[in-house]
């Protein structure tokens, strides 16, 4: 596979992420699509093995979003500049501390966003506290497992 491909392969992976931080945009559905087209091309046993880990780790992300209450983001605070925020902390932690930094990123994110909005550590902690429950904790499951695909799949490229 090009040069090309791949890098329009992790454009539509890095749009698939920026889509699970905006509401009505299927991300996680991109970053599958995206892998689907590179396995499709690609046709090794590692391909195909992220191929299908992918496609079960996104129907499990799909229950366990399902089983989290519905994301309000109107009424609840959540601005843009949150979740600007809070993507950012979790691609950093990503970074930072693989895998399971996202989480303290994310919600990091969030809690400097509220910081800086409200002033005080009390308010923006009770903020922080209010936008996880109205939103963040689905758009973290599903950040969170379309940011272990992405990561897989640079790990199989750096590998292969």
């Amino acid at each position: 596979m090009g040069v090309w491909q791949l890098l329009l392969i992790g454009l539509v992976m890095l749009l698939g992420l920026f889509g699970v931080l905006t509401p009505g945009v299927p991300g996680t559905w991109l970053v599958w699509a995206a892998v689907l087209w590179w396995s499709l091309h690609e046709r090794t046993g590692p391909a195909w093995i992220l191929l299908v880990s992918a496609t079960g780790l996104l129907l499990l992300t799909q229950v366990v979003v399902w089983q989290l209450p519905p994301r309000r983001f109107r009424g609840s605070g959540v601005t843009r500049r949150t979740v600007a925020y809070a993507g950012a902390g979790a691609l950093l932690g990503f970074v930072l501390i693989p895998v399971v930094g996202a989480i303290p990123g994310f919600v990091g994110g969030v809690y400097l966003s509220e910081r800086l909005r409200v002033g005080g550590h009390g308010q923006a902690r009770a903020a922080t506290r209010t936008v996880m429950r109205a939103a963040g904790t689905s758009v973290l499951v599903e950040l969170f497992a379309c940011l272990l695909i992405v990561g897989a799949w640079v790990g199989v490229l750096v590998l292969d």
